[in-house]
């Protein structure tokens, strides 16, 4: 398979990627924020530098784009056509270190919730925010956030 544009343009494309402040973050922030809810922002003493950090419940929204963190089973989680060894190994280092911090969070005693692009473009921010705001009352230690397939989308441990 070949991919569909040069090298060149792909390197520029891959370049003007954001690793904070990305437009879903940003739509989510602003929902979470008209709902009263505060929090801070990628907070450099916490690993990993969570999205959004929210001291009052002890709870992290971490906000996962589903092609850079490879969300199972989503349309948006494709794989580029060309270098694919390199593609494997980025996605791979980038779920381990996903889950590293994840669980250094769970460890500290931090809550937290991963909201995936998906559910940010389907369901507008709005919507997620709401969803977050009823894990955050649920007091539960973890959820996973996709855009809505089930009546059981949010998924949840103890």
């Amino acid at each position: 398979m070949v991919d569909v544009v040069d090298r060149i343009t792909r390197s520029r494309m891959m370049a003007g990627i954001r690793g904070k402040n990305t437009k879903p973050e940003l739509v989510l922030r602003h929902a979470l924020h008209r709902l009263g809810l505060r929090y801070r922002l990628h907070v450099s003493t916490l690993p990993g530098r969570p999205d959004i950090v929210m001291p009052k419940y002890r709870a992290i929204v971490q906000v996962q784009g589903c092609f850079w963190h490879r969300h199972e089973g989503c349309s948006f989680a494709t794989i580029p056509a060309s270098n694919i060894k390199f593609w494997d190994s980025k996605f791979a280092e980038t779920i381990r270190r996903d889950h590293r911090n994840l669980e250094a969070l769970r460890r500290l005693g931090w809550r937290v919730a991963v909201v995936w692009e998906c559910a940010i473009n389907k369901e507008g921010g709005d919507a997620v925010a709401t969803r977050v705001a009823m894990w955050l009352s649920s007091k539960r230690a973890t959820a996973e956030i996709p855009a809505w397939r089930t009546a059981t989308a949010v998924r949840t441990r103890s």
